[in-house]
């Protein structure tokens, strides 16, 4: 139920963004302004304002739109063409139909301004244990290795390495490495390597990488109430020296000895209060990424300072944090941009496009992990939301805009009948980017 909530949220606040832009500019530019909903189909509510626009809440909340008088679209009285769309100079019209993804775009600025001049911390980009023979693996990483630079740019997030890696695919990627001792090298994913990986919906996965951390103790911190570990009698505090007499030196060991096993008990001998015991647990087995893997229900003991070092924090000053939500808002934009080209010409899969499903469940996710992560969803995708309304498809405001530019350059409107081909069209390439997203959302949906 949280995750629909926070799907509903996420998209009322950016359906009501994109549509006040509109309608703010139709203000500014004297157009009457009809009907303003959010959602479509049959009125839950409604009011007209002093103005005589309708301002509706409709019953299916997947959208929105507003709707001007539009001489194309209805008669108007000759008192009223004044304040028609249709009779708007060519400047203002663009202006009014940029004005949704431009509000898009100011929203995520807001809202990642607020995010840098409150504060918030990111955890450094710490390597989980690479699976033999990926990429990662044959470039010598190993978990716990910190990235701190790729191709000369410092890194200091997961985010940001995630991205770095995803768009340097024309050329090697070059990381500096600083593994569990301290030691500084460096690894090398070639440019052909990277190519590959991103043909795959899970790009960085099948180059190897995931987040981890370092090395931690095989230390129980906390137990699940009545899961596996709890039941068998484990306790915080308790030092695991071996399962089923398989010596554990660290946690990672530990984790991976419990989830590849396929009995039906496990064998812990565990030190506690200095004492040797040994405790039988019987794990519960769960399916992850197509595979069967066992779980206690137990989490490590963290160090603190370990944990500190581990953590970045950010925070700006005002117009410090303006600046570089300015700054973070275009490198995304760019970043779309470049992936969605990518995709055109075949250099990315399109299995990496994503629809109601993922972003229902990565709001959902957001929610979990505090409001901080729930806003940079919200930045992120209002970013999205602009991008993907300014692309050159009919029936996007970034469709309008083309019709706009070519009436400039040509001295006079794309003729009707062109224009409803182009709708067509336009109509087709949606429904097909939508079945794309829907296919990998069941997909992925059904393949973890």
């Amino acid at each position: 139920m949280t995750t629909l909530f926070a799907f509903l949220a996420t998209l009322g606040i950016l359906v009501i963004v994109h549509e006040l832009g509109h309608y703010a500019a139709a203000r500014w530019a004297g157009v009457r302004v009809l009907h303003f909903s959010i959602g479509f189909g049959r009125a839950l509510w409604q009011r007209t304002d002093r103005h005589g626009t309708v301002w509706a809440l409709a019953a299916i909340p997947l959208g929105g739109y507003v709707r001007f008088l539009d001489e194309r679209e209805a008669t108007v009285a000759e008192a009223e063409k004044a304040q028609a769309f249709n009779r708007q100079s060519l400047g203002k019209r663009a202006v009014i139909v940029a004005a949704g993804p431009i509000a898009n775009f100011i929203l995520a600025i807001a809202l990642l301004w607020g995010l840098n001049l409150h504060g918030y911390s990111t955890l450094r980009p710490v390597l989980a244990p690479v699976p033999a023979g990926t990429p990662a693996a044959i470039a010598g990483l190993q978990g716990g290795d910190w990235v701190l630079s790729l191709n000369g740019t410092s890194i200091d997030n997961w985010q940001t390495l995630a991205e770095g890696l995803l768009v340097s695919s024309q050329t090697d990627a070059r990381l500096e490495i600083e593994d569990a001792q301290g030691h500084l090298r460096e690894a090398v994913f070639p440019s052909e390597t990277l190519q590959t990986a991103t043909q795959g919906s899970e790009p960085l996965r099948a180059l190897g990488l995931s987040p981890g951390h370092p090395p931690l103790p095989p230390i129980i911190g906390s137990v699940i109430a009545e899961g596996p570990a709890a039941i068998a009698g484990l306790q915080a505090g308790d030092r695991v020296l071996a399962v089923d007499n398989a010596s554990i030196l660290d946690w990672q060991a530990l984790v991976q000895r419990i989830r590849q096993t396929t009995g039906d008990d496990l064998t812990l001998i565990i030190e506690r209060a200095g004492q040797p015991l040994t405790l039988r647990v019987t794990p519960q087995f769960v399916s992850e990424h197509g595979q069967r893997l066992a779980r206690i229900g137990a989490a490590p003991q963290i160090d603190p300072v370990l944990m500190e070092r581990m953590r970045v924090v950010h925070r700006d000053g005002p117009a410090e944090a303006l600046g570089h939500a300015i700054e973070r808002t275009w490198d995304l934009s760019v970043f779309s941009l470049r992936m969605m080209g990518r995709m055109l010409i075949g250099e990315v899969s399109v299995k990496n496009l994503s629809g109601p499903v993922s972003i229902a469940d990565y709001a959902g996710q957001s929610v979990h992990a505090g409001w901080i992560a729930f806003v940079g969803f919200l930045a992120l995708i209002s970013i999205s939301l602009g991008i993907l309304n300014l692309l050159p498809i009919p029936m996007l405001d970034g469709g309008h805009l083309l019709y706009y530019l070519l009436e400039w350059i040509g001295g006079k409107p794309v003729p009707d009948r062109i224009q409803e081909l182009a709708q067509r069209v336009g109509m087709a390439l949606l429904l097909t980017l939508m079945t794309f997203a829907l296919y990998n959302d069941l997909a992925r949906l059904f393949t973890t």
